[in-house]
C-alpha cells in the first residue's frame, strides 16, 4: 500500500542547469528551490519549499524564537496591565497607596532618629565621664574607651540608615510616578476616551 501511494506522487521542478525533472520523491537536484507535488491528473498538489541550509535554518530558528519571546513579553505586559488596573482602580487608590507607602518610610526614619538622639544623650554621659581624665585623657579606663568607639559607630550606623530611607522615599516616588503615567493610559482606554496606540510602523 505504501508503495503504491508513493508511485502515486508525482514531483517536478528545472534544476540549476535548466533541467525539467520528474520523478515519484522530492528531487535531489532541485532541494535548492521550489518543487511542484502533481495530482494524479497532472494539476499542482503543493509546492515544496526549498531545504534549508544549516545556516539557514538556524537563522530561521533565531527568528522564530524571537517572535516567541516577543509575544511572551506583550503576553506578561497585558497581564502586569490587568493586575494594575485591578489594584489601582483609580487616581485616589493610587495616591492613596503612596501616602501609606510613604508613611511606613518615615515611620522608620523616626524611630532611627529616635535613637540617633537616645546615643547623642550617651554620648553626653560618656563626655562627662571623661572631663575627671581632661587634664590626662591617656589615664581614660580602656572601658571608657570602648563607650565612645561604639557610640560613634552606633551614630555613623543611623545617619547612614537614614541616608538610605531617604533614598528608599526618592525610589517609592519613581516608582509611583511611573506607574501613574501607564495608569493613566490604561484609565483613558477603559474609560474609551482615547483610542488605543497604534502598532509601531515597521521599516
Amino acid at each position: 500500500m505504501a508503495s503504491q501511494a508513493a508511485a502515486q506522487r508525482i514531483y517536478t521542478c528545472v534544476d540549476g542547469k535548466g533541467r525539467k525533472i520528474t520523478a515519484d520523491r522530492p528531487i535531489a537536484e532541485c532541494m535548492d528551490r521550489t518543487q511542484q507535488e502533481l495530482n494524479r491528473s497532472g494539476t499542482v498538489k503543493r509546492e515544496v519549499g526549498p531545504s534549508l541550509t544549516a545556516q539557514e535554518r538556524a537563522a530561521q530558528e533565531e527568528k522564530e524564537k524571537a517572535a516567541a519571546e516577543a509575544r511572551a513579553r506583550e503576553a506578561e505586559d497585558k497581564r502586569r496591565d490587568r493586575a494594575l488596573l485591578l489594584r489601582y482602580p483609580s487616581r485616589a487608590v493610587h495616591d492613596q497607596e503612596r501616602v501609606i507607602a510613604l508613611a511606613q518610610v518615615d515611620e522608620v526614619i523616626k524611630a532611627s532618629n529616635k535613637r540617633t538622639a537616645e546615643l547623642a544623650e550617651q554620648r553626653k554621659a560618656i563626655q562627662a565621664e571623661f572631663e575627671f581624665y581632661a587634664k590626662d585623657p591617656g589615664k581614660a579606663p580602656p572601658a571608657l574607651k570602648r563607650k565612645v568607639e561604639e557610640n560613634e559607630a552606633s551614630s555613623a550606623v543611623q545617619r547612614k540608615f537614614v541616608q538610605d530611607q531617604e533614598q528608599e522615599k526618592k525610589r517609592v516616588n519613581q516608582r509611583f510616578d511611573e506607574e501613574l503615567v501607564k495608569l493613566k493610559q490604561l484609565w483613558a482606554l477603559r474609560e474609551g476616551s482615547i483610542p488605543p496606540p497604534a502598532p509601531s510602523a515597521k521599516n
